[in-house]
């Protein structure tokens, strides 16, 4: 890299527009959608669709509430010619929706694009010609009085044509290409001079696209152009002002939002950002937004998931882990302070309730998606995401002091391993780390006189059997009395906590038991069984054996 690059790159010059507006706009309401995935996105691919892939693209895209779809390049390939034929032919266009198609300022290409489309009964033709001084003065090699002779030769040719076929609904659309380089006097004369040939109406209008064909700027003067054009162009009634941006410097997304607020209605996109080089503008993105913001976008994104395999399958490039809203790891957190947060947020969250959650801008069940995934456990998380997964999918609600226990036990097993733990993992760590399928269920026998329980049991611990005998003031203090004489130590319960996991016939209780042997650490132990009482003993036994020093006294 260069260490002086503004000998090689000049900075874009600002817009002089002093007395902008959109700053303090704000969007609500969702603007025109229009997919560019059949298009735009589709000549991207290293592998351009076939028909039966554009078939489900397309599908796909109706599902999802886009009304305005550009379907391809007619005059660019026969493919793209006989996807169009196959639309119209086969009766696939829904009422409500209309289809749009591109071409260059070419004759033989304009004239093209209107047989694909004949029998259709809705269709924007969209025209385009470059307009950047690097285009006029190196590629085509034009004047600015040629780029706008170009282009009304052939807006022209458009009225022409359309009228031989009075069955269809015409809209006509126009793209000043590279507007995001052009000048904006010179943009606003080309724009003009169509505009003055088509002689769009309030009720006929016809569609302006403005695209960052190449993003050079950032956002906010990108929305200086877009305010600038929406005030000065002539007969601003009549259009509909769209946006078509690209992300080359990684914000599209604002380029969109801010263009948005300054006077765009429009906006062209394709599903998670397809598009040449970085992409184009992701809709998702800009949708969702929204949504987070309390604006109906009018699409439909509750199966992202199932939006997502399509879109892999038709273009066939993966979406990436980290995309925003779909990425497979978006709404997961392995922090454990995040962890923590999300935990607490959700057990204090009502139905109803406003969503306001740490570290989750959207309720992924708005998506279709499960609340599986949002917390997971590698070697950078805590107590409250172990917890967590415990909770929702093994139903184990583990006192403040067993979680942080049980998150140590965990760390060494992550810091032996490396890996990510999933749910499943944890629950066989924990079910080995407290005994709760080894350790046997006691045989007991209680009598209660004056308010003292009396016990008599049998344990087996590590294959040995100890026969007990003992009084307290319930069956736990009466075990553990009897406990502490057989293996002459001190053990006395500091915490109990005890609920049921599973539901009716199935339902068992599950006990957790804080216990200390004389002066020794403090050890937890769980107990699982279907009787109360027998899941208490069990959790004692538990405990016990994880003590060091009770482990010899009782071995002993």
């Amino acid at each position: 890299m260069l260490q002086n690059p503004s000998t090689k790159y000049r900075p874009f010059a600002p817009v002089r527009l002093t007395d902008r507006t959109w700053p303090d706009a704000v969007i609500s309401k969702p603007p025109v959608w229009c997919s560019v995935d059949l298009r735009d996105g589709n000549q991207a691919l290293i592998e351009p669709m076939d028909i039966e892939r554009k078939v489900r693209m397309f599908e796909q895209l109706v599902k999802i509430g886009f009304k305005e779809i550009e379907v391809g390049f007619p005059s660019a390939s026969q493919i793209e010619f006989d996807f169009m034929r196959k639309l119209i032919e086969e009766n696939r266009i829904p009422d409500d929706v209309t289809v749009q198609v591109l071409t260059q300022a070419r004759e033989h290409l304009v004239r093209r694009t209107f047989e694909a489309l004949e029998g259709v009964p809705r269709a924007i033709v969209h025209l385009y010609n470059a307009t950047a001084p690097v285009m006029r003065r190196v590629v085509l090699n034009m004047s600015e009085d040629e780029i706008v002779e170009l282009a009304t030769t052939n807006a022209q040719m458009f009225s022409d044509i359309a009228a031989t076929y009075p069955q269809t609904q015409w809209t006509f659309q126009y793209s000043p290409e590279m507007y995001s380089d052009t000048e904006l006097e010179f943009s606003k004369r080309v724009i003009d001079a169509v505009t003055a040939v088509w002689q769009p109406t309030p009720e006929n209008k016809c569609i302006i696209n403005l695209p960052t064909t190449v993003e050079h700027s950032t956002p906010n003067v990108f929305a200086d152009m877009v305010e600038w054009t929406h005030r000065n162009i002539e007969r601003r009634d009549s259009i509909v002002l769209c946006v078509h941006p690209h992300n080359d410097r990684g914000t599209g997304t604002a380029t969109a939002e801010l263009a948005l607020m300054a006077g765009a209605d429009r906006l062209e996109g394709c599903l998670f950002g397809n598009g040449e080089r970085t992409g184009n503008l992701d809709v998702v993105n800009v949708a969702l937004n929204m949504y987070i913001q309390g604006v109906n976008p009018g699409l439909d994104f509750s199966d992202i998931d199932g939006i997502r395999a399509t879109v892999e399958y038709c273009n066939q490039l993966p979406v990436h882990p980290r995309h925003p809203y779909v990425g497979e790891l978006v709404y997961t957190s392995f922090s454990g302070s995040h962890q923590d947060a999300i935990k607490k947020a959700f057990s204090a969250h009502k139905e109803g309730d406003i969503w306001d959650m740490p570290y989750l801008p959207i309720d992924p069940k708005d998506l279709g998606r499960s609340y599986e995934a949002v917390i997971r456990v590698n070697s950078q998380s805590g107590k409250g995401g172990i917890s967590y997964l415990l909770e929702s999918e093994y139903g184990l609600q583990l006192p403040r002091r067993l979680q942080i226990e049980f998150s140590q036990v965990v760390q060494r097993e992550m810091d032996a391993s490396g890996k990510e733990l999933a749910a499943a993992d944890l629950w066989e760590l924990f079910q080995r780390e407290y005994g709760v399928n080894t350790v046997k269920a006691p045989h007991y026998r209680l009598s209660e006189a004056d308010g003292v329980v009396s016990m008599t049991a049998e344990i087996e611990v590590e294959g040995e059997k100890y026969f007990l005998d003992g009084e307290g003031t319930g069956p736990i203090d009466a075990f553990v009395q009897a406990l502490s004489q057989e293996i002459g130590r001190n053990v006395r319960v500091l915490n109990y906590a005890e609920h049921a996991i599973g539901e009716g016939a199935n339902a068992k209780a599950i006990a957790y038991v804080e216990l200390r042997v004389d002066e020794s650490q403090v050890y937890y132990g769980v107990g699982v069984d279907a009787n109360i009482v027998s899941a208490s003993l069990r959790a004692i036994i538990s405990g016990l054996q994880r003590v060091p020093a009770a482990q010899e006294a009782v071995a002993a």
